[in-house]
């Protein structure tokens, strides 16, 4: 198996390289989290550890209450920012600072958990489909020990953009070639966060800032990426390489991805569990304080 653990992107101009090309994909590792819910985790595996500032990416989806029904008891998280994004049912969610809620599908919560916080998710139903996706975005040095914070949007206040070629583009954060503003507002990474419907043949173009990490995760058909036209399949992650625009056409009569992007920090990564901390001391520092209750 290839390991894609130490994956840096070259630096090139946008003179040298306009368009992102695919540098590589993987299907990501069955694993289980929270109590036994089922999952595939794509970032965060031996394999693929990070792609900065992306720490962790999980996809769960089951219609087996089995897979799911545990959810994600109360556990505690710092240092970083969680973000859940629903396509099929329903999780509720609580914290140690008093906030409640349920994410629906099209929903959306961003959560920074900065100097520390306790929640759960657990799942709203017993019975039918769950799929959603979770995110691990890391927070820079100077802000891990902020004051936690949410951002959650029901699906009505998630931006739609509907093109007359037949594109969605569900924008969560980031902005589209067109204008169409997503409603988190991230000011630690920049992040993009887009989630696109394609019809079969259509071609998806997207400007990215500058020096940004990007990658796709194809939720449904095929797609080709960049000039080069290499092919993604289905339930697979595409890390893009450097370039100014991502380039995305549907190979089948219809796709799905989501695209995501953020401003690297190139700092060091010390994590355990739920903490993820610049330093060993650090980290034994935020045990330490979720012993003693001050979280």
């Amino acid at each position: 198996m290839t390991d894609f653990a130490n994956i840096q992107i070259n630096e090139q101009t946008s003179q040298e390289k306009q368009t992102k090309e695919l540098i590589t994909a993987t299907a990501g590792m069955r694993a289980s989290d929270g109590d036994g819910v089922r999952l595939t985790r794509i970032i965060g595996t031996p394999q693929l550890r990070m792609i900065d500032p992306f720490l962790m990416l999980d996809c769960f989806e089951s219609d087996d209450p089995d897979d799911y029904i545990g959810g994600f008891p109360t556990h505690p998280h710092r240092g970083f920012e969680t973000v859940t994004y629903l396509l099929d049912g329903r999780m509720r969610h609580k914290d140690s600072k008093g906030n409640e809620g349920v994410i629906e599908p099209g929903g959306v919560q961003w959560m920074t958990a900065g100097k520390g916080i306790l929640h759960s998710e657990m799942p709203e139903q017993e019975n039918g489909l769950l799929k959603g996706f979770q995110l691990w975005v890391n927070l820079p040095a100077s802000d891990k020990m902020t004051e936690p914070g949410y951002q959650e949007f029901a699906p009505d206040k998630v931006a739609v953009e509907n093109r007359q070629d037949g594109t969605e583009v569900r924008v969560i954060a980031g902005t589209t070639d067109l204008g169409t503003r997503g409603p988190v507002i991230n000011h630690y990474t920049s992040s993009t966060y887009m989630d696109v419907g394609l019809p079969g043949g259509v071609v998806f173009n997207q400007q990215l800032p500058d020096g940004h990490n990007a990658f796709i995760y194809v939720v449904e058909g095929e797609l080709t990426v960049g000039e080069q036209a290499q092919k993604i399949a289905p339930r697979t992650l595409g890390i893009l390489g450097e370039g100014a625009q991502v380039r995305i056409t549907a190979q089948s009569p219809s796709s799905r991805f989501l695209l995501v992007a953020g401003k690297p920090l190139n700092e060091p990564v010390v994590q355990s569990g739920p903490f993820v901390m610049n330093t060993r001391e650090e980290i034994n520092q935020a045990f330490d304080d979720f012993r003693r209750g001050l979280f």
